[in-house]
């Protein structure tokens, strides 16, 4: 397990989950730049709330400020994620494919690509992990427990970077979790929309039982 050094969150997107991360990273005092898709100013009340280790941006501001950056967007709207300020950083993905929002993907619904794997496509400079896909966004702050603790809640990581993985799984454990390396994202299907691991509450045994029992498509 790596320690992080790195002390500020570029963080693309400002709904549940980016609101939820951006708290749970200025407890464990990070700073944060944050960004939404309808410029900083609509993000002042937000940054009010999140207090003076928060700021607003645009995305390629936040993507340029983060030593690392979460993306957490809608995944219709990858392709707006800026990419010359992500180029050479890891880059935690917490995407999910919904069709029902996002319009049908061809090669998701044929399981010849993942969701994260197609944001790697997109930042070819990054180094993409997959992070926080599979957790409810009210349970990011609050389900967490001190290393050790039996029945300890565990959440999945996948990347084709080891400094990648390491950082999701160094954050995971700071926040409370254990963290399970799917292995590239390849692999990170296993742990996407409506499969066994997806969205429930799991021990490391548990989460690991249903990443193997994951179909490959639905």
């Amino acid at each position: 397990m790596v320690e992080h050094v790195m002390t500020t969150v570029g963080i693309i997107g400002a709904g549940h989950i980016g609101q939820a991360l951006a708290r749970t990273f200025i407890q464990h005092g990070y700073t944060v730049t944050i960004a939404n898709s309808r410029g900083p100013e609509t993000l002042a009340d937000l940054v009010a709330d999140l207090g003076p280790s928060a700021t607003a941006a645009t995305a390629a501001e936040a993507g340029a400020a983060g030593d690392f950056v979460v993306v957490t967007v809608p995944l219709k709207n990858y392709r707006d994620i800026p990419v010359a300020p992500l180029a050479g950083k890891i880059v935690i993905d917490t995407n999910n494919y919904y069709f029902e929002r996002d319009g049908h993907i061809p090669e998701l619904d044929e399981g010849t690509a993942t969701v994260t794997g197609l944001l790697q496509a997109h930042l070819p400079e990054s180094r993409v992990a997959k992070g926080f896909n599979h957790i409810g966004a009210r349970d990011i702050p609050t389900t967490g427990s001190p290393a050790g603790t039996p029945n300890r809640r565990a959440l999945a990581t996948a990347s084709d970077f080891e400094d990648a993985a390491a950082l999701v799984a160094s954050i995971y454990d700071e926040f409370g979790f254990d963290a399970v390396n799917v292995g590239p994202l390849s692999e990170s299907w296993r742990v996407e929309r409506d499969r066994p691991a997806y969205v429930v509450r799991q021990n490391r045994e548990e989460l690991e039982a249903n990443l193997a029992e994951a179909p490959r498509t639905i």
